[in-house]
């Protein structure tokens, strides 16, 4: 019987890279980097090893159009950011540094959620600070936020080919997957 709890991992995971800061209101932990690195930098490798799942949870993140995994580390503290300092690269199994700025030591660890979440467990309204016009407000998965207003933002490839299918289905086109014929 499962009681709902998150799997627990040896802590710190991450001794030299990352630092948990704990608070006690909900959903307001977080991580902050305990590394600089050069902006596109390889920053941790995902559990591809963590028991895939079709359930999707607060703290789950997709790595296929179906398929759900538990970080089973510190990287769980990573929040979402409209103007994120890391990629969650699921079909290469490692986090990286976003290419567009370096991270610096004690910069918070943070990502953007619809980039790997098609439908998230729950959604929130995001309150990043990243500024007018860049926080996208709402945040509920790439599924229903749509492709206006995800431009700008490196996705993994299974939440392009899921927009493209909404996409064509929208406009009565079919989809042709890569390795299709055409």
């Amino acid at each position: 019987m499962s009681t709902g709890a998150i799997a627990t991992w040896v802590q710190p995971s991450h001794p030299n890279l990352v630092k948990v800061t704990n608070s006690d209101k909900p959903f307001a932990s977080g991580a902050v980097s305990l590394v600089s690195l050069p902006r596109g930098s390889f920053f941790a490798s995902l559990p591809i090893h963590a028991p895939r799942t079709a359930k999707r949870t607060f703290s789950s993140v997709q790595c296929s159009p179906t398929d759900n995994i538990e970080l089973l580390s510190d990287l769980v503290y990573t929040n979402h950011s409209c103007d994120p300092s890391l990629v969650f690269d699921t079909e290469k199994w490692e986090v990286r540094v976003v290419d567009h700025r370096d991270l610096e030591e004690g910069d918070e660890l943070t990502f953007f959620y619809p980039s790997t979440e098609w439908d998230m467990a729950q959604g929130f309204e995001c309150k990043c600070d990243a500024g007018k016009g860049v926080c996208k407000g709402t945040i509920d998965g790439a599924g229903k936020m749509g492709r206006d207003r995800l431009r700008g933002y490196w996705l993994n490839g299974y939440i392009a080919e899921m927009l493209d299918e909404m996409e064509n289905s929208r406009l009565g086109m079919p989809t042709i997957h890569a390795g299709s014929p055409a």
